[in-house]
């Protein structure tokens, strides 16, 4: 009988049309949280007897399909304006962990599916152009985790940047995306965050949220080629922070990247009962340490760091602040300013001069202010 009425509710929801929004962000706009959902395109590997490969779209509450030619992906007719990427067949090679001599770096944190704000702000920082595409030259950007959860638009987020993931490297430049505690989250199911909409997603491709994001879908095979912490010029870039116990683990960057890839995908308990998995995956590990924001932090330990990394600045995010901020003279870098809020957000720039970096913070407006 139960079961009767869970599918009857879930009938007369999807009949509707009403948005799935997630009622906990109120910052939402109205248009967003009303209407059909549009969404995709979802991707996944395909045996080998198929005569094409197919992608997966939700237009307007239905799944549609559309093949994939000559790795492009066209989605179907009066479907929105979803993403129409182009496929990437160097998308999952593993990147180095630190690049030197990079002549300009912008650097942002949690996105949480604010796709509008993002777009937003790049563009008028001049990140992309009008049509959304790398604009950067030879620039780095670093996106220091958390686009998944919280905001509708996540899918959104991700093709965006697996779009200029390719478009910086043919430019010269290069796209780091690191992962943080949210992508953690996620890719081994603990969906608390989710927004309510995707359970349309699910319910269509008949598969749990991770499952749309695992290692058999073209999205989860890319993000899991990518890195947790990466050192550019003298700057140390990651979600959440590094705490003393790395350095008295004298853990190294190659290694720590490799085992966050080697691991990604087990479960709470595995991670919990391995001593190193516990530390770089949960409790005070890098991409959930908040320690620098704490009004008993000891700066001795910054130093300790930054000494054993030789780098000048810690860029994170995850701690969110309402704007770019610097702590302890610079030697970190806050960079997550309440994107997730869907309202407005900041991004820093990072230009080597002389042997001093030149910091500044990039406004939702596109002015500029040294930080």
């Amino acid at each position: 009988m139960n079961k009767i009425l869970t599918l009857a509710a879930l009938t007369l929801l999807l009949s509707s049309q009403i948005s799935f929004a997630d009622t906990s962000e109120k910052k939402d706009k109205p248009s967003q949280m009303q209407g059909a959902i549009f969404d995709g395109p979802y991707l996944f590997d395909q045996s080998k007897n198929e005569k094409a490969h197919m992608a997966y779209w939700i237009c307007a509450n239905k799944l549609l399909t559309t093949p994939v030619t000559n790795s492009q992906l066209s989605r179907p007719n009066s479907c929105g304006q979803l993403p129409e990427p182009t496929l990437n067949p160097k998308a999952k090679e593993i990147a180095a962990n630190a690049y030197t001599g990079v002549s300009k770096i912008v650097a942002l944190s949690d996105i949480h599916g604010q796709f509008d704000v993002l777009i937003t702000l790049l563009k008028n920082q001049n990140i992309v152009d009008k049509n959304n595409d790398w604009a950067f030259g030879n620039g780095h950007m670093v996106m220091t985790g958390d686009m998944f959860d919280r905001g509708h638009q996540v899918n959104e987020v991700l093709w965006f940047m697996y779009k200029l993931d390719k478009q910086a490297q043919d430019a010269g430049g290069k796209l780091h995306l690191l992962m943080g505690n949210h992508e953690q989250m996620v890719m081994r199911g603990d969906l608390r965050y989710v927004n309510e909409r995707y359970k349309v997603a699910e319910k269509l491709l008949q598969r749990n949220y991770d499952e749309l994001y695992d290692d058999s879908s073209e999205i989860g095979q890319w993000l899991r080629s990518k890195h947790t912490i990466v050192k550019i010029n003298d700057s140390l870039f990651l979600h959440g922070g590094i705490s003393g116990e790395w350095v008295d683990r004298k853990l190294t960057l190659d290694k720590a990247n490799q085992v966050y890839r080697d691991n990604i995908d087990k479960s709470k308990p595995e991670l919990k009962s391995d001593d190193l998995l516990n530390f770089l995956f949960l409790g005070n590990g890098p991409t959930w340490f908040r320690g620098y924001f704490e009004d008993d932090y000891n700066e001795d330990e910054i130093d300790r760091v930054l000494a054993y990394f030789d780098v000048k600045h810690i860029v994170v995010g995850h701690t969110s602040q309402t704007q770019v901020l610097g702590l302890f003279n610079n030697k970190v870098l806050a960079v997550d300013s309440s994107i997730k809020n869907g309202e407005s957000g900041e991004l820093l720039l990072i230009t080597p001069n002389e042997g001093q970096d030149t910091l500044t913070r990039g406004l939702y407006d596109g002015s500029r202010v040294t930080l």
